[in-house]
């Protein structure tokens, strides 16, 4: 990985941060974007502890609305002639509904919406490279979940699981629909499942959410393991030409029946371009 740059979200804390610290040590450049700045900070001093004499860097950025997705991947967009590897790994649980100032449920619009409008905003630089990747954070979350299209933002009987669990379906059906738009480029795409891992996950959720899944993560697997998959699609050969697929520990795997229906990934590209108001890519 040395001299390939990196842009992951999400990567200060659990998975992300062991992932970006690992393609770290393997020689890349890791542009984090982050929210907390106390823990972009100190991610930043490890990084650099893991891959010195490279200039790792920090955006900052809410991914929960679309203005600040759009001039993140502006500013990058900007800044950077290529990008190598873009890794979507920011999500949360929310226990309550909640709206985002554009009106989006804050769970759809993070686990979401960020991913498709930041690798959107990042096309060109990617496609810049010699053979870049896209990896999306997705979870086995997803299985028992459907799309309803005239109820996207969860507003009839919101369920904190359930409201999570589709936007991880939205995670895969949006790495396949991405993939195909990307048929004949240089640029692939895959999402992964990373395990029930023991991070930050579901921390500030709240309630009897935010306790039942503190005690469920007795029984997790660590940070590492988790991000065992996300380095292996940012950085193996073996998988070089594959895309659309979705991985679990290192081997891709057959998601849930409704992750594969391509008509509901492009019905959900195009709401998803626009509700961001994007201009929708072929």
């Amino acid at each position: 990985m040395k001299g390939k740059t990196i842009v992951i979200t999400g990567g200060t804390s659990g998975v992300g941060e062991v992932a970006a610290e690992r393609l770290a040590q393997m020689g890349a450049r890791i542009i984090l974007v982050a929210r907390n700045k106390s823990r972009a900070d100190a991610t930043l001093v490890r990084l650099r502890r893991s891959g010195p004499g490279v200039a790792h860097s920090v955006y900052f950025a809410d991914l929960t609305r679309l203005a600040e997705m759009k001039r993140l991947a502006a500013e990058i967009a900007d800044r950077e002639p290529l990008i190598d590897v873009l890794i979507n790994n920011a999500g949360a649980l929310f226990g309550t509904r909640r709206l985002t100032e554009d009106g989006l449920e804050y769970t759809f619009a993070l686990n979401h919406m960020a991913y498709f409008v930041v690798a959107e905003g990042l096309r060109g630089r990617l496609l810049a490279s010699g053979g870049a990747r896209i990896i999306n954070t997705a979870s086995a979350a997803h299985r028992g979940a459907t799309l309803d299209f005239d109820d996207l933002q969860s507003a009839k009987n919101f369920r904190a699981m359930r409201a999570y669990g589709r936007s991880k379906l939205c995670n895969i059906l949006f790495t396949r629909q991405l993939a195909r738009s990307l048929q004949g480029t240089n640029v692939s795409a895959n999402c992964l499942h990373p395990g029930f891992v023991a991070t930050r996950f579901a921390d500030d959720s709240g309630g009897l959410m935010s306790r039942f899944v503190s005690l469920a993560k007795l029984f997790a697997i660590s940070p590492v393991e988790g991000a065992q998959t996300i380095v292996y699609l940012a950085s193996s050969p073996e998988v070089a030409d594959v895309r659309g697929q979705y991985f679990y520990k290192c081997r891709p795997i057959t998601p849930s029946a409704p992750a594969l229906d391509d008509r509901v990934a492009f019905a959900l590209w195009k709401r998803s371009a626009a509700l961001a108001a994007m201009k929708e890519s072929d």
